[in-house]
């Protein structure tokens, strides 16, 4: 009774601080659903019920959000993963100064958001710009293209958080031991049969965590949207993230902005368990 009444003691200032600030704030958040902001301040609000839950989740506006939030994470989370791992797997090779381009390829990790936002911001600037010095108009600018917007905050993400997935890659190789590599060459594996059948297997449970958490960040993302494209055009980078804090910024309606919060959780905390559910059966733990 002693050591157990030492662990709770030694567990309950986490569950205090867990408790203020994340089971509180997702209670409240869930409550506030159940009232519609009045049209002007001052007035009460008023139980809806579940009503407003069931309008915001099937409106346009929501429905359109989701789609754009996928397709930001589609476009980022395997391109960032792939071009990590093939620098990772680059910078691996035993040559004189490679110290070098690891430390280049690992830089990005210590940029912000918004530094890197600016920077691909003054690259796109449509006079300014990196266009404009090869000879490329745009018209209308990139991130004023309802095509090409998307993509462009897309690329500035991969290129933020490319300094991470290099970084998680390369501590993978370099617990992969070089004995198995030399056997593979050996036995008369080629550069790609290595990488397929030994380098990839091993690095599966990397791969799969960099999958698992690059998802959440993606549903997550708000500073680059924030600062290049403010959800535009016509709602063509209006993500998750972005839309809820229009709806609470802007339309000053914290219940329908606390419904999307639920929702951006559920589809979140839904993704995390299909992925662990279904990737988790190809990873590979070496014993």
């Amino acid at each position: 009774m002693r050591e157990a009444g030492l662990a709770y003691a030694l567990v309950l200032p986490s569950l205090v601080v867990f408790g203020a600030f994340i089971f509180y704030p997702f209670v409240r958040n869930f409550y506030l659903g159940f009232f519609r902001t009045p049209p002007f301040p001052g007035l009460p609000k008023k139980g809806v019920g579940l009503t407003q839950y069931r309008e915001v989740l099937t409106s346009h506006d929501f429905l359109n959000s989701v789609k754009v939030t996928v397709l930001f994470a589609v476009y980022t989370v395997p391109t960032g993963i792939a071009a990590g791992l093939g620098l990772a797997v680059l910078a691996h090779q035993k040559l004189r100064g490679i110290g070098i381009y690891r430390t280049i390829f690992s830089s990005t990790v210590a940029t912000s958001v918004a530094v890197a936002s600016v920077i691909f911001g003054t690259l796109l600037n449509p006079n300014v710009g990196l266009l404009p010095w090869l000879g490329l108009q745009t018209n209308p600018s990139i991130l004023q293209n309802p095509s090409w917007a998307l993509l462009a905050v897309a690329i500035t993400t991969i290129w933020q958080n490319l300094g991470l997935s290099f970084i998680l890659m390369s501590s993978g190789l370099q617990a992969i031991p070089d004995e198995l590599l030399e056997a593979a060459q050996i036995d008369g594996a080629g550069a790609w049969s290595r990488f397929r059948n030994v380098i990839v297997p091993l690095l599966s449970p990397t791969i799969f965590f960099a999958v698992v958490v690059g998802s959440i960040f993606a549903f997550q993302s708000f500073g680059q949207i924030e600062l290049l494209t403010q959800g535009g055009p016509t709602k063509h980078t209006n993500v998750l993230t972005y839309f809820i804090y229009t709806t609470l910024q802007q339309q000053q309606d914290d219940g329908k902005a606390a419904v999307l919060a639920i929702a951006l959780f559920g589809i979140t905390l839904l993704l995390t368990l299909v992925q662990m559910r279904l990737l988790e059966r190809r990873v590979f733990y070496a014993r």
